[in-house]
C-alpha cells in the first residue's frame, strides 16, 4: 500500500435536478480513484436504492472504482450480499469495493422489516456477514450464521477472480476490533469519529489485526470528510474547506496520522462544480503527499 487514494461521494438523490450518474462520470474524468454513495432506502427525501444506482454508475463509466458507503447489513442476507457483490464486480471488470456497516438508523431498519437490534447484535451480525461472504467467495459451500439468518449448504459460483476488498464503516470498540480481524479497510466519517479520537480508534483496528495474525499494513484507513473548495475561508463550509492549499494542508495532517485515503463528501449546492474543482485544484496537490506506513503507531 504505497500511494494515497481519493474518492468522492455522489448523492443517491432521485429528486428534481439530481444527476448522480453524471456526477460519477464527472468524477472519473476529474481523476478520482473511486466514487461512493450511501445506503439509506428509507430517507424522507427521494432517493435511489444503492445497488441499482451503483450498477448504472458502473455501466456508465469505465475505470473508476465503485463503493457502497456502506451497505446496512441487517437489511440484506449475507449470502445474497456475497452473490450480488461477485456479480457486480465481474460485470464492472473488477471495480467494486464492498463497504459494509452494522446499520445505524433503527427507524429505517424497522421500517424495512428488521426487528429492533441491540448494538451487540448489530456488531455480531456484521462479523457473521463478513466471515460468511469471504467463505462463500473461497469455499465450495458454507453452512453458517445465526438462527434467523442461517445459511445451510450455501453455494456461490462463479467465485471472484480476484480478492474483492471489503471496507467496514465502524466506530465502537467491539466493531473496530472486528474491522481489524476481518476487513481490508476502515472507512469512518469525521464527525461520527471525533478528530481527537481518530488516532486511538485507528490503533484499535490495527492492533486487532496484529492479534489476529494479520499484517497491520493489510488495513487501508480511508476517511470520509465533508469538503468544500472555496476562494475564501468565510465562504466555506464543511469539515475541511477553503482554498485548495488549505485543504491539502488539512489532508496532510490526516496522512501524518496514518490515513492513506480520503472520500470527499460534497453534498450541498453545485456538486458538479465541486467535483471539478477538487479534481483540478486539490487532487494534483494532494497526490504529492507522502503516503504513510500503515504500521505507524
Amino acid at each position: 500500500m504505497n500511494e494515497l487514494i481519493f474518492g468522492v461521494n455522489v448523492s443517491a438523490s432521485a429528486g428534481l435536478g439530481a444527476d448522480p450518474i453524471g456526477d460519477a462520470a464527472r468524477a472519473e474524468t476529474a481523476g478520482f480513484d473511486f466514487v461512493s454513495t450511501n445506503d439509506h432506502p428509507g430517507s424522507e427525501q427521494p432517493c435511489f436504492e444503492v445497488w441499482t444506482l451503483l450498477s448504472w454508475i458502473a455501466a456508465s463509466t469505465r475505470r473508476i472504482g465503485v463503493l457502497p458507503r456502506v451497505l446496512a447489513v441487517p437489511l440484506r442476507l449475507p449470502a445474497m450480499i456475497a452473490k450480488q457483490a461477485e456479480s457486480f464486480d465481474r460485470l464492472s471488470n473488477g471495480r467494486l469495493i464492498l463497504g459494509l456497516g452494522a446499520g445505524s438508523a433503527d427507524e429505517e431498519l424497522t421500517g424495512y422489516g428488521v426487528r429492533q437490534l441491540s448494538p451487540k447484535e448489530k456488531v455480531d451480525g456484521l462479523g457473521e456477514a463478513g466471515t460468511m461472504i469471504r467463505r462463500l467467495w473461497n469455499e465450495p459451500s458454507v453452512t453458517e450464521g445465526a438462527r434467523s439468518r442461517r445459511s445451510d449448504d450455501a453455494r456461490l459460483e462463479p467465485k471472484p477472480s480476484h480478492r474483492i476488498p471489503i471496507w467496514f464503516g465502524t466506530f465502537g470498540a467491539r466493531a473496530l476490533a472486528l474491522t481489524g480481524r476481518l476487513a481490508d479497510g476502515w472507512i469512518p466519517s469525521l464527525g461520527h469519529a471525533p478528530l481527537e479520537r481518530l488516532g486511538a480508534m485507528r490503533l484499535r483496528v490495527l492492533d486487532a489485526a496484529e492479534r489476529a495474525g494479520r499484517n497491520r499494513s493489510d488495513i487501508r484507513c480511508v476517511l470520509n470528510l465533508e469538503v468544500q473548495v472555496a476562494d475564501r475561508d468565510r465562504n466555506a463550509r464543511g469539515d475541511v474547506s477553503g482554498p485548495p492549499e488549505k485543504i491539502v494542508e488539512c489532508l496532510s495532517q490526516f496522512v501524518d496520522s496514518g490515513f492513506s485515503g480520503f472520500n470527499f463528501v460534497t453534498d450541498g449546492e453545485c456538486p458538479a462544480e465541486q467535483i471539478d474543482r477538487l479534481g483540478s485544484e486539490v487532487l494534483p496537490l494532494a497526490r504529492q503527499l507522502d503516503c504513510p506506513l500503515a504500521t505507524a503507531r
